[in-house]
């Protein structure tokens, strides 16, 4: 299907999911005018910021979740958001409790957070999970659901949550996981190697990956 006719289809797929339910679309453009034809986003994710917002080719975006470009976010190449998560980049919760009713009425409110978010090639976003602003995903990362992530997270991490209202945590490295089917498959290989590296593919059949997993992420 050109890009184009795809085009044309979102508004009206997207005005009928409003009696049919919600659907996943092919195709995206971004701002600057990038044509992203295996990119999916769903008719009922909330997209905001859209002048902001940077898609790669391939990225899945689920049914109801909240993603934010207003201050910047890049979801690079192959990445998978599931549902009900929250990718931001700007946050006013601090400035709402400090201000009370001020806060409505000020353009430059205190503690007003703005910051560029990034959720690298390949990585997973699990369900129900926050991305806070300024938040620095590495590749091939794996969020799992019901986390709260901020700062940085290492390429090939597993992260997960903690006791309620803490930060993720490291606990694991996708490399290892996805050794038994890159050495069964070794056509795979280069494929992998392409986005990975070939120095994280040569870790990946080896099983060298960093010994630092119980770390925090953040």
């Amino acid at each position: 299907m050109s890009a184009l006719i795809q085009q044309l289809k979102q508004p009206f797929v997207r005005a009928l999911s409003v009696f049919t339910g919600p659907r996943v679309i092919y195709g995206w453009r971004n701002a600057d005018g990038s044509w992203c034809a295996n990119t999916r986003v769903s008719t009922h994710a909330c997209l905001e910021g859209l002048d902001g917002l940077v898609l790669g080719d391939h990225v899945f975006i689920g049914h109801f979740n909240r993603i934010d470009g207003s201050n910047g976010l890049l979801i690079e190449e192959g990445v998978q958001v599931t549902n009900y998560a929250s990718i931001l980049s700007h946050s006013s919760h601090r400035s709402v409790r400090v201000m009370g009713r001020r806060y409505v009425n000020d353009t430059d409110p205190l503690g007003y957070v703005r910051k560029a978010t990034r959720v690298g090639a390949y990585s997973f976003i699990g369900p129900h999970s926050v991305i806070a602003p300024g938040a620095k995903i590495g590749k091939g990362v794996i969020v799992q659901g019901y986390s709260f992530v901020s700062g940085e997270v290492p390429d090939f991490a597993i992260v997960g949550p903690q006791a309620h209202g803490k930060a993720a945590v490291v606990v694991g490295d996708t490399r290892e996981i996805d050794r038994a089917l890159l050495q069964r498959h070794p056509e795979l290989q280069p494929l992998y190697a392409h986005w990975a590296g070939k120095d994280n593919l040569r870790r990946a059949l080896q099983g060298e990956v960093r010994p630092d997993r119980q770390q925090d992420a953040v």
